[in-house]
C-alpha cells in the first residue's frame, strides 16, 4: 500500500470528507460494476453503491493492510449488496422441473462469445436467486459451500441455481445470436 492510500484511509477513519471523496474516486468504477451485477437495474445499483460506500467508510478502521485495499472494499461491497437485497425482500429461488431445465440447456458456447457489458445486462435480467448465485460463484469465485452459508440455503440449492442461471442465460443469449 502506498503512502497516498495510507493517508486517505487515515482521513476516512477521522471522517474527513476530502479523504472519503478521494477513496470514492479511486474505487467508484469497480464498486459500481459490482453493484450492477447484483442489481436489477441501474437505479438499484446506484442505491447499492451508496450503501456500499457508507459501509466501507464505517468499517474502514477494520482494514488491515495484509491484502490490497481494493480486495477488501470488494468484499465489503458484495456483502453490502447481499444485505440490500435481503432487506428489500425475501430471497426467491426459482424452482423448475427437470423438463424445463433440459429445455433451457441449449448452446454451451453462447456465453463465451459475448462481450462483458452485454453479459451484465443479461445477468441483471436473471431471477434474483439465479443472479445472486451466478455472481457469487462465476464472478466472485465463492464456493458453493460459501454461497450456501451467505444466502442461508443448501449447497445443492446453490448448485441448482447456478445450473439454471447458466441455462437461462444460454436460452436468452441464444435468441440474439440466432
Amino acid at each position: 500500500m502506498n503512502t497516498e492510500e495510507q493517508n486517505i484511509i487515515k482521513g476516512c477513519i477521522k471522517g474527513e470528507r476530502q479523504s472519503q471523496y478521494a477513496l470514492y474516486n479511486m474505487f467508484k468504477k469497480d464498486v459500481f460494476g459490482i453493484c450492477l451485477r447484483y442489481a436489477k437495474d441501474r437505479a438499484e445499483a446506484e442505491d447499492m453503491m451508496q450503501e456500499g460506500f457508507i459501509k466501507v467508510y464505517s468499517d474502514l478502521y477494520q482494514y488491515r493492510p495484509i491484502g490490497p485495499l481494493g480486495g477488501w472494499i470488494r468484499r465489503v461491497v458484495i456483502n453490502s449488496c447481499l444485505r440490500f437485497i435481503r432487506k428489500r425482500k425475501k430471497l426467491v429461488f426459482n424452482e423448475y422441473s427437470d423438463e424445463m431445465s433440459s429445455r433451457l440447456a441449449t448452446n454451451e458456447n453462447v456465453i463465451d462469445d459475448l462481450q462483458a457489458a452485454d453479459l451484465v445486462k443479461y445477468i441483471q435480467r436473471l431471477p434474483e436467486g439465479y443472479r445472486l448465485v451466478f455472481n457469487l460463484y462465476v464472478v466472485e469465485g465463492f464456493s458453493h459451500k460459501e454461497i450456501a452459508e451467505q444466502l442461508g440455503v443448501s449447497v445443492n440449492t446453490s448448485k441448482s441455481q447456478l445450473s439454471r442461471a447458466k441455462a437461462y442465460l444460454r436460452k436468452e443469449l441464444g435468441k440474439i445470436l440466432i
